[in-house]
């Protein structure tokens, strides 16, 4: 079931933690072999779960005498094998780290790696605050998963990313050193930004064991609208003008009419339009989120926008966890087909029409079922191929496809990765992106760990790729 056997003698484990948070057995390492993504499973030798940072540092510099790879875990829901330890050796599983310290007056809280993104909302929503990037898997997804990928989500086109929001990071280096970069305040220019070098590095740098970051006032006035339009076309390009003009919607999602069929299939709650669908929402905190709505629905119907629904709030609530439910209603589509990868691009606003046609386009050269969604207005979209589960050809013209379209967003300017972060699976793809800049990555991250033990085959290219 999975890939290699035990390399490294990780029996040194249990004299730095105690014995029941260190797993050496097979059937409990074995959970730790694969994440979410599609990509083959790797054993680890051994996995740990320290509950301070110095428990983390311990296990590294204990590591880092004896020369075995750790892999950083903490949610396990990453979508490009970031957290499969391709080396074996230690999992160094966070999840036990789940302190939150909130400060409502500096619109700020310090947490552990391993706080879970929604259960952090419930705890900044009884002080009427929030952490607002917003991601689909949040009942999963914790906070050090969302720094090591730089994730985001729904909010993004307003609210930014996850690096937007960390003012501060203690990290545990690969030889065990522990350091804190940043500051907690709104800005600062002292210095080289060095934690916005660990953001979106998925370990490679080293194990972050807590974060400040800042959080968001819950808005005073939402609404939200579902529209639908007679094509792609007229949909995405309602999403580049309505960008375009100036507004700053808090989401603007896309879903094509396929995985709107198929939402409908797996739910029954809920039942959309099956077109071409937009889903709109503003946050303010005055009434001029109305003027901002109406001129929104101007710019959908100059596209021929077929239908604007306003629902009320508890009605939008069943829209947007339809809208969560598209990557289980994909899986769930048809006896024996299987999701072969979950695509992940962003191109410029101006060319979000340019490259949903490029996944249809390949979708159809290729006889591939292919739905999409994606956060329109910050560029973002993801793909889907759906395939039968032993239709080995089928995988490899749904890789086919995968590279199509990457190599679409990065010919439109774009980026082969919005939020899934570089893993396994966009590895091949760094060069083409970055050019000559990977050789710098590369000697960075020699510098910070020159034995390459932090979640080594991960990010950077090796020189021959």
């Amino acid at each position: 079931m999975t890939a290699g056997s035990s390399e490294y003698d990780c029996a040194f484990l249990t004299t730095v933690l105690p014995e029941d948070r260190v797993a050496l057995e097979r059937s409990r390492r074995e959970q730790f072999s694969v994440d979410a993504s599609v990509h083959e499973p790797s054993m680890p030798d051994a996995v740990a779960w320290p509950e301070s940072t110095e428990e983390v540092s311990a296990v590294v510099t204990a590591c880092a005498e004896r020369a075995v790879p750790v892999t950083p875990w903490s949610g396990g829901s990453g979508l490009e094998g970031g957290g499969i330890p391709v080396a074996g050796g230690v999992v160094l599983n966070v999840k036990r780290m789940t302190g939150v310290d909130v400060e409502p007056t500096n619109l700020q809280a310090t947490v552990g790696p391993g706080v879970v993104y929604d259960d952090l909302n419930e705890t900044l929503a009884t002080h009427g605050l929030r952490f607002p990037p917003g991601i689909s898997s949040g009942d999963v997804a914790t906070i050090g998963g969302m720094i090591a990928t730089n994730a985001s989500g729904f909010n993004a086109v307003k609210y930014g990313e996850t690096r937007d929001h960390v003012r501060r990071l203690e990290v545990v280096l690969p030889d065990g050193e522990v350091v804190e970069c940043g500051r907690g305040v709104v800005k600062t220019s002292s210095g080289y930004s060095l934690k916005d070098l660990f953001v979106g590095s998925e370990g490679t740098f080293g194990v972050v064991t807590g974060a400040t970051i800042a959080v968001s006032g819950l808005p005073e006035y939402e609404r939200a609208a579902l529209v639908t339009f007679p094509s792609r076309t007229a949909a995405c390009a309602a999403v580049a003008d309505v960008i375009g003009a100036g507004l700053v919607p808090a989401a603007i999602e896309f879903m094509d009419s396929l995985t709107v069929e198929l939402v409908n299939e797996y739910r029954d709650a809920v039942s959309l339009p099956e077109e071409p669908t937009l889903i709109l929402e503003f946050h303010a905190n005055n009434s001029g989120i109305e003027e901002d709505v109406a001129f929104a629905r101007g710019i959908c119907e100059d596209h021929d926008a077929a239908s604007w629904d306003a629902p009320g709030a508890g009605e939008m609530d069943a829209v947007w966890s339809a809208r969560r439910d598209a990557l289980p209603a994909y899986r769930a589509h048809g006896e024996g087909l299987e999701v072969a990868l979950l695509g992940d691009v962003v191109v410029p606003i101006s060319n979000y029409p340019d490259i949903v046609a490029a996944v249809a386009d390949a979708s159809e050269d290729l006889d591939l079922l292919t739905p999409c969604v994606g956060h329109a207005g910050d560029g973002n979209l993801h793909y889907a191929p759906l395939v039968p589960a032993d239709d080995e050809g089928a995988r490899e013209r749904a890789a086919e496809l995968n590279d199509a379209v990457v190599e679409a967003a990065v010919e439109l300017g774009g980026t082969a990765t919005g939020e899934h972060g570089v893993g396994l699976g966009k590895r091949k793809f760094m060069r083409r992106e970055h050019g000559a800049a990977v050789d710098l990555m590369r000697t960075v991250k020699d510098a910070i760990d020159p034995n390459g033990l932090m979640n080594p085959g991960k990010i950077v290219p090796d020189g021959n790729e």
